[in-house]
């Protein structure tokens, strides 16, 4: 019996050596995060609930105060399903995100690459899957979609503030909170977002009940209108600014990669979206309810309310949480540039932030160069995040399950009714170390068997509610062409028709766009008082 029981514990092994570290390295790490300090309470965060935070928080951000004015284009109906609409295929591009992740991530660990000091990232699983070309188109739309999306963080910074301090122009306040979100270099990775998405997503949450609650306090204005939609630019423009809302998954796979059991992602993008229908719905709808056609010129939500202190809290709440939103586009971009010099090992906190300050410098001139709140939200939605969020990741995941092969399912021992004795006879035809032992305990060969299954078909299988893959590969189709004509064809043309004439009628590098005009002077100051 000794030699019997020692060979297959051999087998065992052998076979389970890579899974075996791989947990040894989870539990010493829960360990560590599971000992109290203040340090693992605020810094360390990769549990499901951090990655739930990180989501809903970085889906809310600036957009919430634009999303008004989204709705005086749209009109009150189209608002309202175009968010849940775009919400539900957001969450489901993100869950194929998720299954891709995992994917490139066992293949690599069964070629025993080791990603203790590397995270990964969209551009390098596509390049696992598909190759060198979807490596380059993930990486160009992702990093494009980065810096606007850190340069739209900064244009509401000032465009905020300037609610509260109207002394000083939005421009001088672009070039104020640029240097202080440049600290955002000090935060290493998502793992250290923990107490930041946790208050970034209560500070989105009051803010986002107060332009409600005071919208209805506030009531509809004298001879309110509600004429949306009115003309076709600007219904789709309204439209992508919404694909917009539920485009956060530049980030996923960084947030994924935080977690110490990220197989665990898969609905959570769907449960942090849910969440979010609480705080958009309301909010824009009762704002549209109170301002209606007004909000055509007042791309912020704030210009609006009346100012109060109520009002103040909700500004200042708002900055501190774009703070955290420009960390959350820019780090992925810090780990990019950091590739590309050879700084992404390095340890030292301090030697990394140097490293990465040069990403912060275009994203500050951008942001001076085009500032107008809410267009280019709508131009960045149209023209990249339509590929990045949605039309790669679905074009990725039908051409990665594409073969029989690759859509092999896990099978249960148990459900295909093989007793010890023919499963020790399959175990012979596996490629298993030898020697087999054809009298081992059942559970020994139930795991050998299950493991050999796991390894050689590790696809995940559709979720409950898509019958078969044939209606995963339609549904992704579907997703593809919509967003293509939609919000690509349609979308692009409608943002960029409203962004040019942005352009002309403010100029490129605006002092001060949608600011209240200057009190008269001189003469025309006496001229006014006369009249």
């Amino acid at each position: 019996m000794l030699p019997q029981k020692q060979a297959e514990e051999a087998i065992v092994s052998n076979l389970t050596e890579m899974e075996l570290e791989t947990r040894e390295e989870e539990k010493d790490e829960e360990e560590q995060q599971s000992l109290f300090s203040v340090k693992n309470l605020l810094w360390h965060g990769g549990s499901a609930w951090d990655a739930w935070f990180s989501c809903a928080s970085n889906q809310v951000a600036q957009v919430l105060l634009t999303l008004p004015y989204s709705f005086s284009q749209l009109g009150m109906l189209s608002g309202i399903l175009l968010q849940i609409f775009y919400g539900l295929m957001g969450s489901w591009t993100a869950y194929i995100i998720s299954v891709l992740y995992i994917e490139y991530r066992s293949r690599k660990e069964k070629e025993n690459v080791s990603f203790k000091n590397h995270v990964i990232q969209w551009f390098e699983v596509l390049d696992g899957l598909l190759g060198p070309y979807w490596k380059a188109a993930g990486l160009a739309f992702n990093c494009t979609f980065l810096l606007f999306g850190s340069v739209i963080q900064l244009i509401a910074c000032a465009s905020n503030i300037y609610y509260i301090n109207d002394k000083l122009d939005k421009r001088t306040w672009t070039y104020i909170f640029g240097a202080c979100c440049a600290t955002t270099v000090f935060i290493p990775s998502f793992h250290n977002y923990r107490i930041w998405s946790f208050l970034g997503l209560g500070m989105t949450t009051y803010t986002a009940w107060y332009l409600a609650i005071a919208a209805f306090v506030h009531g509809q204005v004298d001879g309110v209108t509600h004429s949306g939609p009115k003309k076709l630019v600007l219904y789709f423009t309204g439209a992508t600014n919404i694909l917009y809302t539920f485009g956060g998954h530049a980030v996923t796979v960084e947030i994924m990669h935080a977690m110490w059991k990220p197989q665990k992602f898969k609905y959570i993008y769907l449960l942090a979206t849910l969440y979010v229908f609480t705080l958009t719905l309301p909010s824009a709808s009762a704002v549209y309810w109170a301002f209606g056609d007004e909000l055509l010129n007042h791309s912020n939500a704030f210009s609006l309310l009346p100012k109060n202190g109520f009002r103040d809290a909700a500004v200042i709440l708002m900055l501190i949480h774009q703070f955290i939103t420009f960390g959350f586009a820019c780090t992925p971009l810090y780990f990019v540039w950091e590739k590309v010099i050879g700084m992404h090992d390095t340890k030292s906190i301090c030697l990394r932030a140097l490293a990465r300050l040069p990403v912060v410098i275009p994203i500050w001139f951008l942001a001076i160069i085009f500032p107008f709140f809410g267009p280019i939200n709508s131009a960045v939605g149209a023209l990249l995040v339509s590929f990045t969020v949605y039309i790669i990741p679905a074009l990725a995941h039908m051409l990665t399950y594409r073969k029989a092969s690759a859509r092999q399912l896990q099978r249960c021992i148990h459900c295909v009714g093989l007793d010890v004795h023919e499963l020790a006879d399959l175990t012979l035809f596996l490629p298993l170390p030898s020697p087999t032992p054809t009298h081992a305990k059942p559970h020994s060969l139930i795991f050998i068997f299950s493991r050999y299954l796991h390894e050689q078909n590790a696809a995940e299988k559709p979720p409950f509610f898509m019958p078969s893959w044939t209606a995963m590969y339609a549904f992704n189709a579907f997703i593809v062409v919509w967003v293509l004509v939609v919000g690509f064809g349609f979308g692009g043309w409608a943002s960029m028709t409203n962004f040019i004439r942005q352009i002309d009628t403010f100029g490129l590098f605006a002092k001060c766009y949608q600011c209240k005009p200057p009190p008269p002077t001189g003469a025309a100051a006496a001229a006014a008082n006369h009249h």
